[in-house]
């Protein structure tokens, strides 16, 4: 179950994680048998792709496909049934009762049915007194409920850490996830124990001998930065991992579409090399051949499925490119190549500085193109933006009939139509010999040109050496602002053979914003510099990962917009001398401890526009008013003579065109609720389960108060049925900001439509930590109603938000934009 789902206490206010691992308590005695999980699981669970929407006939057509594509074969062995599975409480002797709607055979009878294709089946339980969507927990139970989950057949727990009743201290966890670690082992059936605690009390640390897998991360998400976040995470806590005891990123995302063919290769590349579980999460019912292809790579899940069992290690990262090392048995070594930047790069490393053994020249076995290449002494390819490349890597004698490694590298700078740009390519050769006869060609989109300025061919390259290559780009005046592709070429001869090898890089075509003002952080900037992780749009900069600040806050004024840097920073736009103003609120954020100053500098191409002076944390915002009449570029500097400092650039609007100083910024927000005369009549939904709502001026994104909210352990909804019909017509999401107290919250968006008031909801249950601000955002597209519901915009009748944890929540400003 997810993270971000309706999650409760956690770790109190002010508990203390213990960076040490904590000793647990003595292994209950293992099972006969073979170890379990003595490679790193596979299967399929249905969370990501259909939340609580499972059912016992999406389990059996999902075991059926699972065998006739092949994929059981291959190892995907484990069919995992999560959250929403059973009534919502217990039966008369304690017992979890299947749902018998959903599961009319109950679950024995589907266990039956999987173990009949030569497959296992997975159940979901929770550490705590409920699990994330709300149904019975095993905290107390832990007894009842492993032997039940035996006799029905289940080989597979995974055990979340919802509603989990915690101080917060690494004992505690330890306590009951052992709890439930020794009630498994008492059953006598061999049962995979999935520790599902978000990492949350550092499970690497001391959970070896408890479980056989246990979640590093949280929730992964189907985009390419949560992908990102979670490798970067994980990746070092190589150390922890081995046969029966696994670091667990996270389920596969892989086919469900909100990210590309490479970057998915990439999120399957990067488990196999992170000796990580392949669960695939999407409806294989409905995969396509390109989702089949990816989960089915042979190569790649030999990887994953090595016996020795070795995680791979981080050989090198610096500046968004990783190279991971890791040994097979036979003595191979799998090699990946990741590029996390978004554009292409060449990624390599040294051979000496892997566990290769020396070698005359090495055999690269491509695992996703099946071609074979030898280089001398450094293994490197030209990677795609988001891409990964693996290699599993042999040592040669000599480079024999095998073809020599030859990377085609490429850099380019701003494209601007009309003026277009530089194209530097870089051809070079890292095999074991010469390659004669270079030949540097470029393919250009329709109507655009490629120019060389330099030589862009070589008698003959050695090894190791390049032939470097300036292009001017042409590019006309029509062409559409986006993403295009270049294609480089280089042609050469190796012995007595032609050969070639090829890259993309992908251009992106920068124009100025249109009429209009509109807030800065809806602008794609250029480019970005940090000091300390991402620049993150609409909260503040929380650290090194992406998405981990607050809402804006200044000198205790709370900003719904703006950009979340640290000093050390530079964002560019490029305004091609369309636009007259930019109007910003500066500051450091309350967020940051007393420290240096930062001092803010709006640049308009090489002039100063406005500039802030020093500020200091606890300092009310600073407005700068910035001419840029007639510049090309907008560049935002925060600097500091110190550390890096979370410095903020909160509601930045920018006006370009001719347009009135009162027209609406873009994207036009309506306020739905604002609660500045009283609760505008909130109330729950579920008037059983309980919460309390009332106006408080303790926060507020909007006028001069908010919505205190006492929320039950278990949540609830809150909002109202509407007096009229809503017509939200023309906005694409709700949205509403939130600030949680002494304990986290879950939040999460529902409407009613129709006259049948017909519950439509979403499914990310966005989390808020201790003490932390967010906006909580839910996008129509990705509500969904039940079977037969259309989502009528134009006839909402209700608008709620989910909120829980026991403890106070404030929100305001419930908008559609």
């Amino acid at each position: 179950m997810r993270l971000t789902a309706l999650v409760t206490a956690l770790l109190v206010a002010g508990a203390t994680l213990v960076a040490a691992p904590v000793q647990a308590a003595a292994p209950a005695p293992p099972t006969a048998g073979p170890a379990l999980a003595a490679t790193p699981p596979m299967g399929f669970n249905n969370w990501n792709a259909f939340g609580c929407e499972v059912s016992e006939t999406l389990i059996k057509e999902t075991a059926d496909v699972l065998v006739s594509s092949g994929l059981r074969d291959l190892g995907y062995e484990y069919v995992n049934i999560d959250d929403c599975w059973s009534l919502r409480e217990r039966g008369p002797d304690g017992r979890l009762v299947p749902d018998p709607d959903k599961f009319p055979g109950g679950i024995d009878g589907v266990a039956d049915y999987v173990h009949a294709k030569g497959l296992k089946l997975g159940i979901y339980g929770d550490a705590g007194t409920r699990t994330c969507a709300g149904y019975p927990g095993s905290l107390g139970h832990e007894e009842i409920d492993a032997r039940t989950w035996a006799g029905w057949g289940v080989d597979y727990l995974k055990y979340d850490n919802c509603n989990n009743q915690s101080d917060g201290s690494q004992e505690d966890y330890i306590r009951r996830y052992t709890a439930m670690r020794d009630a498994l082992a008492r059953t006598g059936r061999p049962i995979v124990y999935s520790i599902c605690e978000w990492g949350t009390s550092q499970p690497w640390t001391w959970a070896e001998g408890v479980g056989q897998l246990w979640r590093t991360t949280g929730d992964i998400s189907d985009d390419w930065s949560s992908v990102r976040s979670i490798i970067r995470q994980n990746a070092p806590l190589a150390p922890y991992a081995g046969p029966g005891h696994w670091n667990d990123p996270d389920m596969l995302e892989i086919g469900n579409g909100g990210m590309t063919a490479t970057e998915y290769r990439t999120h399957m590349s990067m488990w196999a090399m992170m000796a990580a579980p392949l669960i695939i999460g999407t409806d294989l019912r409905a995969a396509s051949a390109e989702t089949l292809e990816i989960l089915g790579n042979r190569e790649i899940i030999a990887v994953d499925q090595d016996r020795l069992g070795v995680q791979g290690a981080v050989v090198s990262d610096e500046n968004g490119l990783m190279v991971l090392d890791k040994p097979l048995a036979g003595g191979d070594r799998a090699i990946a190549l990741y590029n996390s930047t978004d554009t292409l790069a060449t990624v390599g490393v040294a051979a000496a500085d892997t566990g290769l053994r020396r070698a005359g020249a090495y055999r690269l076995r491509d695992l996703w193109t099946g071609r074979t290449l030898q280089a001398r002494s450094t293994i490197s390819a030209a990677v795609p933006a988001h891409g990964t490349v693996v290699y599993r890597v042999s040592p040669l004698r000599g480079p024999g009939d095998v073809p020599p490694s030859v990377v085609a590298g490429a850099a380019l700078g701003t494209v601007v139509p009309a003026d277009g740009g530089t194209l530097t390519t870089a051809v070079t050769n890292r095999g074991a010999g010469d390659v004669r006869d270079v030949k540097v060609t470029v393919r250009t989109p329709e109507g655009w040109t490629a120019t060389a300025t330099g030589p862009s061919g070589s008698a003959r390259l050695r090894t190791d050496a390049a032939l470097e290559t300036a292009w001017r780009i042409g590019v006309p005046a029509t062409a559409a602002a986006g993403r295009h592709p270049i294609e480089i070429t280089a042609a050469y001869r190796w012995g007595r053979r032609s050969a070639g090898t090829s890259s993309e890089i992908v251009a992106v075509v920068v124009t100025a914003p249109g009429d209009g003002r509109r807030h800065l952080s809806t602008v794609a900037p250029v480019s970005t510099v940090n000091a300390t992780g991402p620049v993150e749009a609409d909260q503040s900069n929380g650290g090194p990962l992406e998405d981990d600040g607050n809402l804006i806050t200044i000198g205790g004024r709370v900003y719904q917009r703006g950009l979340g840097t640290t000093t050390g920073s530079e964002i560019s736009y490029y305004l091609g001398g369309r636009c007259s103003r930019l109007v910003t609120d500066v500051g450091v954020d309350d967020e940051a401890a007393a420290g240096a100053p930062a001092t803010f500098t709006v640049h308009a191409d090489a002039r100063t526009a406005a500039t802030s002076g020093p500020m200091t944390s606890g300092q009310a915002p600073a407005t700068l008013t910035a001419d840029l009449t007639g510049a090309d570029w907008l560049r935002l500097t925060a600097e500091s003579g110190a550390a890096a400092v979370h410095a903020d650039w909160a509601s930045p609007v920018l006006t370009c065109g001719d347009v009135p100083d009162d027209s609406p910024v873009l994207p036009v927000s309506r306020t739905l609720f604002s609660f500045e005369t009283g609760t505008d009549g909130f109330t729950i939904a579920n008037p059983g389960d309980g919460g309390t709502v009332a106006r408080s001026p303790l926060f507020h994104t909007h006028g001069t108060s908010g919505l205190k909210v006492s929320t039950p352990v278990a949540g609830n909804w809150f909002g109202r049925p509407l007096d009229e019909p809503l017509d939200l017509t023309g906005t694409s999401m709700l949205r509403f900001d939130v600030r949680a107290g002494e304990v986290g919250t879950v939040g999460e968006i529902a409407i009613q439509v129709g006259e049948d008031m017909s519950w439509c909801q979403g499914g990310r249950w966005g989390w808020i930590g201790p003490h932390s601000s967010r906006t909580v955002t839910e996008r129509f597209d990705q509500i969904a109603c039940p079977l037969g519901v259309t989502l009528d915009l134009a006839d909402v009748r209700a608008v709620w938000v989910f909120l829980n944890t026991g403890g106070d929540v404030h929100i305001d400003d419930v908008r559609a934009e």
